[in-house]
């Protein structure tokens, strides 16, 4: 049996800083007094200056993401082992990146946030091994992971240690795609090869005037092009929300913009192998709206905002719109029906007539491909008139961008539901989860005109030569248009060749998406046995 000798002698070889043995009051004491230096950060000076950027601190917005109480930092007390350029006399604790885990309403989530004030937040080796831990323990627990990103890129002193660490943390993003949800907050400049780390996770939010994203910044683009802009101008919250699409929110302070991720969090289940939380609902699921009948016009040329739509269906009419200032022309959002989550993908007649184009078809693609991945049901709402026309459009390859939502339809497993509110004509018809494409079910309102054009445009080429050679060809014209409508795109000529499966009521279109979401949410597809498709790009 051991005895206790050998445990004396160690503790007598631990002293003091007066050379006298050290107990455990002493070393707690220590602790203490390290950890406080580590939470506090390099000094007040550097918290003001951060204040005075209009940015929080890391532990601040930590803070305002997770439960109160609830953090769990990891490797609090790492620091670099870096020599050279001065480095070895700059060695503070957290290397300037704060990880760990917490709750958000009681859920775990894993969290990486880096801190400005300690080499701008720059990515050593240290630095990049911590978060790789963190992503090792995030995607290994099944659980999301949210990064507070305000980091000037890699350490330069460190060289090509500091880009490895990148390497590291894209593969880990890759691997993780579609197993957990993955964040990003954007709470300050994120250039070069850093910003790829973002674009790999599955939303990005933004801070205007504070955040920005580019590839080569303001000098660079100046020094190659000629080209003179500002940080914001090139690469701000504004242009990623609205131009290239790269940002899903942008907010206007920090406060409100981690308050949203929180919400976005409250969508979204922990892992691909859990379905997102449900929440009582008070909104009866039998409710009725007449106001439906009034929001669509009949006439297929009159706009009306999809939005009030969508309001009138989902739970109290709230639901978050993703990527919502980018490709307008089709919405993307998460609402809930009777407490369950569901993705809406429908068409915006105020912008472009509804029309699909380039940019709306990668936005609903993505935003349906992470639906799949998080067992979220689509909802689609069509009222399509087709793919928008044009030189610009065809060059640009509107064939391999539209493509990209067909694909992500047919490739999709959950529970999916389309509803013709009005017009479903042509190719946009089939690609937005037409039943053909394997649509789980297909309702449509007695407004709806399914048909491969506009009757105009179908009797124009079908009939031409019987325009052309009447004696009146306006008359002959309108009495051709009205026939083909009788006889090709009445409500119910659809439902008479069974491409839809019911014709209801608008009024009941909660009920009736409600009921037919309870039905599939035990639906279970085998997939095809595959390595990995090979999507259009």
């Amino acid at each position: 049996m051991r005895t206790a000798e050998p445990h004396t002698a160690r503790a007598q070889t631990t002293c003091g800083p007066g050379g006298e043995p050290a107990n455990a009051h002493a070393r707690t004491g220590e602790l203490h007094a390290v950890r406080a230096q580590a939470i506090g950060g390099p000094s007040e000076k550097a918290t003001e200056a951060q204040h005075a950027r209009g940015k929080l601190t890391a532990r601040e917005r930590i803070g305002l993401l997770l439960d109160e109480g609830s953090f769990r930092e990891v490797e609090q007390l790492r620091r670099h082992r870096a020599t050279g350029f001065g480095l070895e006399d700059k060695r503070p604790y957290t290397d300037g990146v704060i990880t760990g885990w917490g709750t958000v309403e009681g859920r775990t989530v894993f969290v990486y946030a880096h801190d400005f004030r300690i080499f701008g937040g720059a990515l050593g080796e240290a630095h990049a091994t911590k978060i790789h831990k963190i992503m090792d323990m995030a995607l290994s627990a099944g659980a999301p992971l949210v990064s507070l990103n305000d980091g000037a890129g890699a350490r330069i002193q460190e060289g090509v240690s500091a880009l490895a660490g990148y390497g590291g943390i894209f593969r880990r993003n890759t691997r993780a795609s579609g197993v957990i949800p993955q964040i990003s907050v954007m709470l300050g400049p994120c250039a070069g090869g850093a910003a790829y780390s973002p674009a790999l996770t599955d939303f990005v939010f933004m801070v205007r005037e504070t955040s920005q994203m580019f590839i080569t910044g303001p000098d660079v683009v100046k020094a190659v092009t000629g080209e003179e802009i500002t940080q914001n101008g090139l690469g701000g919250a504004d242009v990623h929300a609205e131009t290239s699409g790269v940002a899903h929110f942008a907010y206007d302070d920090e406060e409100t913009c981690i308050a949203e991720v929180r919400y976005l969090l409250s969508m979204l289940p922990q892992n691909n192998r859990e379905y997102p939380p449900r929440l009582p609902c008070a909104d009866p699921r039998t409710r009725r709206s007449q106001a439906l009948l009034d929001l669509v016009p009949a006439d297929g040329n009159r706009p009306y905002d999809m939005h009030q739509v969508i309001e009138e269906i989902l739970d109290d009419g709230d639901y978050l719109e993703i990527h919502e200032r980018w490709a307008r022309n089709i919405i993307c959002a998460l609402g809930r029906l009777d407490g369950q989550v569901a993705g809406i993908v429908a068409n915006q007649p105020q912008a472009l007539a509804g029309v699909l184009d380039i940019e709306a078809s990668e936005k609903a693609a993505r935003f349906v491909q992470m639906c799949d991945a998080f067992n979220i049901p689509v909802i689609t709402l069509l009222d399509v008139p087709g793919f928008l026309p044009g030189i610009d459009q065809e060059h640009r390859g509107i064939i391999r961008h539209g493509a990209k939502l067909l694909y992500a339809y047919c490739n999709a497993t959950v529970p999916r539901i389309s509803l013709i509110l009005r017009k479903a004509y042509g190719g946009a018809y089939i690609v937005m989860d037409s039943q053909s494409i394997g649509a789980d079910l297909t309702y449509a309102w007695p407004t709806n005109e399914i048909a491969v054009m506009g009757a105009e445009g179908a009797a124009n080429i079908i009939f031409r030569r019987q325009i052309a050679h009447s004696n009146d060809p306006e008359a002959t014209r309108a009495h051709l248009i009205k026939q083909y409508k009788t006889e090709l795109m009445h409500p119910y000529h659809a439902a008479e060749h069974g491409l839809i499966d019911d014709i209801i009521d608008p009024t009941h279109t909660r009920e009736t998406l409600i009921a037919a979401l309870t039905m599939l949410h035990t639906k279970h597809t085998d997939p095809t046995h595959r390595k990995h498709g090979n999507p259009p790009q």
